[in-house]
């Protein structure tokens, strides 16, 4: 079936065909506008992004080394990803199975929540056990002596992040595991938390760690780590001026004393012979140049200390760039 133009549709093609396009030009040069979602608003910035994963990446590695040795396994964990969400959308996108927990964070009294993937946790209660390890083929819930030992688990995990907190003086400490329904009441739903997620890899089974932070925390965290950053940062370039000149100090630096400019014709060098004396062309009481790595720095004589050589400064000798005759070189 043809469909027919009406008289507006027609006028607005032939306008389009003799505007040669400029209609299109103009709608693209017109402002995009999207409607402002305010649960969008107070997203991580990218130097705060690279503030947490710098922070949580050493946390990774300490829980690594840490459940690695409770388990005697090879144990890895890496950071995946930090962003903000409400604590809605974080229980959203963990599994409907799963260990979740809660933890106090003393002395704010506000509370963090704690999940670990099922098909991790089984293999580690098996490797506690005394088994191998090995993954389940089909998704149960967990005894209470299983509960017990990944509470155990957890409060490494809870340990592990006081250290990595340690900026506000913030403890992780484990409460208890939680049910669906008292996971949900841990939080306002729309509550916005900072979420962090980690993978879990063991030799035979692979899963997520997650944890949500309440935003103000992590804000409080993110403020105290830009201050101290920035005032480590006004002081670094005198702190590390002041400790490169001590170490200097202890560099050995080479040093020699002698007569520059003397010229010995070949035929003479060529009879030296041992016991012979070799004149210069300079005289005896002219001062010699203590040169240091190559730098001459003073005019000295030869003197004696004990049984070691040395050298009688004399006067500081002028800069190569003040010197006459390296200028009329130089030109």
């Amino acid at each position: 079936m043809q469909k027919v133009l009406n008289q507006e549709e027609i006028d607005a093609m032939v306008q389009a065909a003799r505007g040669g396009g400029r209609v299109e030009a103009r709608a693209a040069a017109m402002p995009h506008v999207e409607p402002w979602d305010v649960r969008r608003a107070g997203q991580i910035s990218r130097d705060q992004l690279q503030t947490i994963t710098l922070l949580h990446e050493g946390f990774a590695r300490n829980l690594t080394h840490s459940l690695g040795a409770y388990l005697r396994v090879v144990f890895s964990t890496t950071l995946v990803s930090a962003e903000h969400l409400t604590y809605r959308e974080f229980l959203q996108r963990i599994p409907e199975t799963t260990y979740l927990a809660s933890c106090r964070l003393d002395p704010t009294g506000l509370n963090a929540a704690l999940q670990l993937d099922l098909k991790v946790a089984f293999p580690i209660i098996d490797l506690l056990l005394g088994g191998e390890g090995k993954s389940l083929g089909m998704a149960r819930e967990i005894t209470e002596i299983e509960e017990q030992i990944l509470d155990a688990v957890a409060r490494i995990v809870c340990r592990e992040l006081g250290v990595a907190w340690q900026a506000l003086a913030l403890e992780f400490n484990f409460e208890e595991r939680l049910e669906t329904g008292e996971a949900q009441r841990l939080m306002s739903p729309d509550e916005k938390t900072l979420s962090l997620s980690f993978e879990v890899t063991m030799p035979e089974v692979r899963g997520g760690l997650s944890l949500a932070v309440p935003a103000a925390v992590s804000n409080a965290l993110l403020r105290k780590i830009s201050h101290d950053w920035s005032r480590r940062r006004t002081r670094s370039s005198g702190e590390v001026r002041e400790r490169m000149m001590r170490r200097l100090l202890d560099c050995p630096m080479q040093a020699e004393l002698g007569a520059g400019n003397v010229r010995v014709g070949v035929n003479r060098l060529a009879d030296l012979a041992p016991g012979d004396v070799l004149c210069f062309s300079r005289p005896a009481g002219e001062p010699a140049s203590l040169v240091v790595a190559g730098a001459e720095m003073f005019s000295a004589t030869p003197a004696r200390c004990g049984t070691n050589r040395a050298a009688r400064l004399l006067a500081r000798s002028a800069p190569p760039e003040s010197d006459p005759q390296a200028k009329e070189k130089s030109q």
